[in-house]
């Protein structure tokens, strides 16, 4: 028996119904919330399986009507172009990057010659899909070098720009290279091209299932501990994500995302800034692999996309998201 006095106030009170907790839920998760990644590969009518991630394909090219058109129906409002390029085509300056005809760019023109301006168009601005080091940036005595590899995303960008990209994302993490990339794009009247910054990019552990994905896993032999951040430092985050919003950048990413919601946080908190959040290959696979195992079940994927919501980003890159918004 309870003796005493009840509380005055009850918190469960207005968590008895469903319609009292959706009156007072602080963040929602919506369709417009999502960027839905799509790798791209060589070939006709291919929609390949990727191993390490379950129920992620890659595509050809004349695949992608199909999957674009059910990301457009869902109100899904931008995808993000990852390409598996073929081993015969890497080379130690990435120069596939620059091909007028490589998988992006074909796969650009070919969504926005169907889809016009009705659906967002991001490509990745990085060399390590198109070298045979796997690495983002030139090599030279096995360090990558910043200013030489800023020269080759800035021709990357305005080629990709040039194809129809809508939002440029420079994933590299050279010191400068968006202000240079913002430089060129507006010299060469791409004003409306946006820039969204990997801005706070970790030397993380969670990306090997996509560097399966694009190939590049088996090709690099080190690490990326001498550009991408140290997973250990939090003040450094705010360091990078100030000198890319002074250079031009329109919004800025967080990669990996769950490990780092008390980054997304902080850089929210900070600058008034539209942060993206990436639920990367890692975190997919573990909460894959967890609904697979009937661990969990497909509510922790919205819980996991919540959170972000809940740290500040603004929306979330996630192989998830067109699961989700068929069910949201």
């Amino acid at each position: 028996m309870i003796t005493g006095k009840y509380p005055s106030l009850r918190l469960r009170r207005t968590r008895k119904y469903n319609w009292s907790r959706r009156l007072i839920q602080e963040n929602n998760l919506s369709c417009n919330d999502l960027i839905y990644p799509i790798f791209l590969i060589e070939g006709k009518n291919k929609k390949q399986s990727v191993k390490s991630m379950p129920g992620v394909y890659r595509y050809s090219i004349d695949r992608l009507g199909m999957i674009v058109n059910n990301v457009a129906k869902h109100k899904i409002p931008m995808v993000a172009l990852f390409p598996s390029t073929p081993k015969n085509k890497k080379d130690k300056l990435g120069s596939e990057a620059f091909n007028e005809d490589n998988l992006v760019c074909r796969a650009t023109k070919y969504i926005k010659k169907r889809f016009k301006n009705n659906i967002g168009i991001m490509t990745d601005v990085a060399l390590d899909p198109y070298t045979s080091h796997g690495h983002d940036g030139l090599l030279k005595n096995n360090y990558v070098i910043n200013d030489e590899t800023i020269n080759s995303l800035i021709k990357q960008s305005l080629l990709q720009a040039q194809m129809g990209s809508n939002v440029i994302a420079p994933s590299d993490m050279m010191d400068g290279r968006i202000g240079k990339i913002r430089k060129s794009l507006d010299k060469n009247n791409f004003h409306d091209v946006q820039i969204l910054s990997y801005a706070v990019k970790y030397a993380s552990n969670f990306y090997g299932p996509f560097r399966d994905a694009v190939g590049s896993k088996k090709s690099l032999k080190s690490n990326k501990k001498s550009y991408q951040m140290d997973f250990s430092n939090k003040n450094e985050s705010l360091r990078e994500v100030a000198l890319d919003i002074k250079e031009g950048a329109d919004m800025v990413m967080v990669k990996p995302g769950l490990p780092y919601l008390d980054i997304i946080q902080k850089i929210k908190e900070n600058f008034k800034i539209p942060v993206i959040a990436y639920q990367v290959s890692g975190e997919y696979s573990l909460i894959q692999s967890g609904i697979n195992n009937k661990l969990i079940n497909e509510d922790a994927i919205i819980e996991s996309l919540m959170s972000f919501k809940r740290a500040g980003a603004s929306a979330i890159v996630s192989y998830f998201a067109l699961d989700i918004a068929k069910k949201i």
